[in-house]
């Protein structure tokens, strides 16, 4: 087994605004607005970086202002971003979320079009770096030819694949390949667009079953993400909850984000399945915490001072 984490999926950039007396409708609305760096796949890179991880990242962004000081910021968090496409003619990729007051999401667009430039072939191209690889992580933003070429890279060279679908929209996408996932984490919506279910709202038991149900199609390990920001889990041995805990939300773009990259950093260092789930529920609280999409400071002390035990 490789010593390097393979992440593949988008870079962006977030911007954020938080209304300060409620959100009204068809009228501009008084707020703090927060611009950051972002993308599923670029978020979790930075979040193992941080912790100590070996990180390689392949992404695409523009040949823009914008592409390069992410590239960069990205850089400085301890990921190999020599793989990270500079394409002329293109825009960075673009997250712009409308947040409650609360902090929580109450609707967002994303322009990820940049990724199109991720193909099959520019995979297959550097198939080295899956056969050197201790773990692959994708996320959504990938084409559907590309996402197809990454399991069957990890699949040749097995190596164990996870993936965050990054939106409802998006995890149609990883419905074929569920039996091959060594991990997935989605939020309740998502894990119902998998498993082809009506979303009926906040509740953890029914997202315990639809954790459940991805595992009997095969995925060995299931983190659903929950709208109070606890989880759920299921695993081919165990499930469980772990409720929300965090002091105060400020804001909670990239909590999913930090509970897949904590919990593939546990798995990486040995850890039970429980263990590095226990993990990524840290990652989760001190995220929501913040105004920033990742923890700037973030460390192993800090996860395992905010365990839930």
């Amino acid at each position: 087994m490789g010593d390097h984490v393979l992440v593949i999926g988008a870079t962006l950039l977030d911007t954020k605004g938080k209304p300060e007396a409620g959100l009204e409708p068809n009228t501009s609305n008084p707020a703090r607005v927060r611009v950051t760096r972002g993308g599923t796949a670029r978020n979790v890179a930075e979040n193992l970086g941080r912790l100590g991880a070996e990180v390689i990242l392949i992404s695409a962004v523009g040949d823009d202002l914008i592409g390069r000081q992410l590239r960069e910021q990205t850089s400085a968090a301890d990921v190999n971003t020599e793989h990270v496409q500079v394409i002329a003619g293109e825009s960075t990729g673009t997250y712009l979320a409308v947040l409650d007051e609360d902090g929580s999401l109450a609707v967002a667009l994303d322009d990820v079009h940049v990724m199109h430039h991720i193909t099959a072939a520019y995979l297959y191209q550097h198939r080295s770096l899956f056969k050197d690889a201790a773990l692959v992580m994708m996320d959504g933003s990938l084409t559907p030819d590309a996402m197809k070429t990454a399991v069957n890279l990890c699949e040749k060279y097995r190596v164990p694949l996870c993936a965050d679908p990054s939106s409802a929209r998006l995890a149609y996408k990883l419905r074929p390949y569920l039996s091959q996932f060594h991990l997935v984490v989605p939020n309740e919506v998502e894990a119902a667009e998998l498993c082809q279910c009506d979303y009926t709202g906040y509740a953890p038991d029914a997202s315990l079953d639809l954790a459940r149900a991805l595992v009997r199609q095969g995925v060995k390990n299931v983190v659903v993400t929950l709208f109070d920001f606890g989880l759920v889990y299921a695993t081919t041995d165990e499930t469980g909850y772990l409720p929300p805990s965090y002091m105060e939300m400020v804001d909670s773009t990239g909590t999913g984000d930090a509970v897949t990259a904590a919990v593939i950093f546990g798995l990486l260092n040995d850890l039970s399945p429980i263990a590095a789930i226990r993990l990524g529920a840290a990652a989760a609280s001190l995220t929501l915490q913040t105004n920033e999409t990742v923890v700037p400071d973030l460390s192993l002390d800090m996860l395992y001072d905010h365990l839930i035990v």
